[in-house]
């Protein structure tokens, strides 16, 4: 699939998958004229990253998980390390959820809604 599609599938921008293969954490086959073409494979890890990128991993961070995610036997003790890394990030995003909502239902009551 060309990179239109990969964007429209992932939710990305154009912008952020070309410098993802720029950086080479989703490196782009190319055809012939140069145009981009993904795998379903690359949607895949595509949705990973997407997945990584609100806790805060850096895109080394994000290539060495990627790497461990698609090895059999990786070390627990890396994936550990990431994983105590990322339960602090989401639990920091909670309460940034629920203070968002809280300022929202101010807002509805407000408004009498």
């Amino acid at each position: 699939m060309q990179i239109g599609e990969l964007a429209e599938r992932t939710g990305l921008s154009l912008r952020t998958i070309r410098h993802y293969d720029d950086v080479g954490l989703l490196p782009a086959s190319r055809t012939e004229g140069g145009f981009r073409v993904y795998t379903e494979q690359d949607v895949e890890r595509l949705l990973v990253v997407r997945r990584m990128k609100p806790l805060g991993f850096t895109l080394e961070e994000m290539s060495e998980l990627l790497g461990l995610l698609g090895t059999e036997g990786a070390a627990p003790e890396r994936l550990a390390d990431h994983l105590e890394r990322a339960r602090p990030e989401r639990d920091e995003l909670a309460r940034k959820l629920a203070q968002a909502d809280e300022f929202i239902a101010m807002l509805e009551q407000r408004l009498g809604r």
